[in-house]
């Protein structure tokens, strides 16, 4: 039996070497494939030269496989792009044409070049005989660990098109949410900007004139308390802007290096999650994108702990990936799910008690995804609760600010225009 050597992906993009003994390098191949890996290069050990899979074969020299990947994706995929990829794919599938030919069809409609060069390489590798969660493993940038778990998923049960749909489904839901949290946070955005700008505006152009017509007509006199606040901001800001944009700026910058440790990411995170207003909004939508996945992976045939790393992977908040991690250990040790979920003290007791009852039931995936479709409606409902609380809000705190310096403007006008007349 010989021995060969392999570079091999895994199904996070990853590089990996090996051995592997086997008659063949057909079968070495497919021993690396039966580990969860896609193999890029098999070599067979014990020769000085290497040469071409056929050639070497002829020669007598050592055998070398090597099997093309696509270079690194530079066009980014947005999420939306992807959702509507994988809605026709799962379309074209339930319909009952053949995975290659949907890939081609496909393939020829695909305008964003990084999918155009996924949907060819796929077709190849599919053409080739890869399997299609194979195929999706040469593209890590553009398809992510749940998208190809659910699909080996789909692949071994044989329902590969149902797969597809819930995948499309769970895509499409996933979106809206991250709209509808877009969309909340686009005015408060554009109005804190809006009154930034004329802040500014009124600091470093209109209170110094009128500085000026202060100092000509009150000939030394002190001015009201207030005035004199609002003149020394303004003459801060006129003198120092440029170092305070630096120091905001050294502020965000030491956020972002702070945030790519772990401790600096799991502070800010937590952070995030007790927010006032947008907290609460931050937590339903993490834990709405949770018990999606997780439901959507078991109810397509991931195992439980390979469905929670997923889940850990791509939770986006390093809070709730911790407690999810912690949910795997005790699964992993035998427990149940629903006890480290409220040991975690990160979710709400309705979830716990429906991963109670699901487990109870035997329905878990389906407890878990009715679950999300509850956070979703809350979603929707901190939305609209947090637009009409943001509106008046701004608006006051805008008011008060023009109020407090067209205030402090005028008193000292007022003292002017009554000299003036006597």
């Amino acid at each position: 039996m010989a021995k060969f050597r392999y570079v091999a992906m895994d199904a996070k993009g990853s590089e990996v070497q090996g051995t592997i003994e086997a008659p063949s390098q057909s079968e070495a191949v497919a021993a690396v494939r039966a580990r969860g890996l896609f193999p890029t290069k098999v070599t067979q050990m014990g020769s000085g030269k290497s040469g071409g899979g056929a050639a070497a074969a002829g020669g007598g020299s050592g055998l070398s496989m090597e099997i093309k990947m696509p270079k690194l994706l530079q066009a980014r995929v947005k999420p939306k792009q992807l959702m509507v990829l994988t809605r026709q794919l799962a379309t074209l599938v339930d319909a009952g044409l053949p995975l290659l030919r949907g890939l081609r069809i496909l393939l020829k409609q695909e305008k964003h070049p990084a999918l155009r060069e996924a949907l060819n390489g796929m077709g190849e590798a599919v053409e080739g005989g890869s399997t299609f969660s194979e195929a999706l493993g040469q593209y890590p940038k553009v398809f992510d660990p749940l998208f190809i778990s659910m699909v080996r998923a789909g692949e071994a049960g044989g329902v590969l098109d149902v797969v597809l749909e819930r995948l499309a489904e769970f895509m499409e839901k996933a979106e809206k949410i991250k709209n509808k949290v877009k969309s909340a946070m686009v005015y408060p955005i554009v109005v804190l900007v809006a009154a930034m700008g004329i802040l500014i505006f009124l600091l470093t152009n209109v209170i110094p004139k009128f500085e000026e017509i202060f100092n000509d007509l009150l000939e030394g006199k002190a001015l009201p308390a207030l005035t004199q606040f609002v003149i020394g901001v303004s003459s801060f800001v006129k003198s120092h802007g440029l170092l305070l944009i630096i120091i905001i700026g050294a502020i965000v910058v030491v956020n972002k290096l702070v945030g790519k440790t772990t401790s600096g990411r799991t502070f800010n995170d937590k952070m995030r999650l007790k927010m006032p207003l947008f907290g609460q909004l931050f937590s339903k939508v993490a834990i709405a994108r949770l018990t999606r996945t997780l439901g959507t992976l078991m109810s397509s045939g991931v195992p439980v702990l390979q469905a929670l790393n997923i889940v850990r992977d791509t939770a986006g908040n390093a809070v709730i990936a911790g407690a999810v991690q912690t949910v795997h250990d005790a699964v992993k040790e035998g427990d149940s799910m629903a006890i480290p979920f409220e040991q975690t003290g990160v979710f709400p007791g309705m979830v716990v008690s429906m991963v109670d009852v699901g487990e109870e039931t035997g329905a878990l995936p389906e407890m878990l995804v009715k679950v999300a479709d509850n956070y979703d409606d809350e979603v929707d409902t901190a939305v609209e609760g947090l637009t009409s609380i943001i509106e008046p809000i701004m608006i006051i705190v805008l008011a008060v600010i023009i109020g407090v310096i067209v205030i402090a403007m005028f008193v000292p006008l007022i003292s002017i225009i009554g000299s003036m007349s006597a």
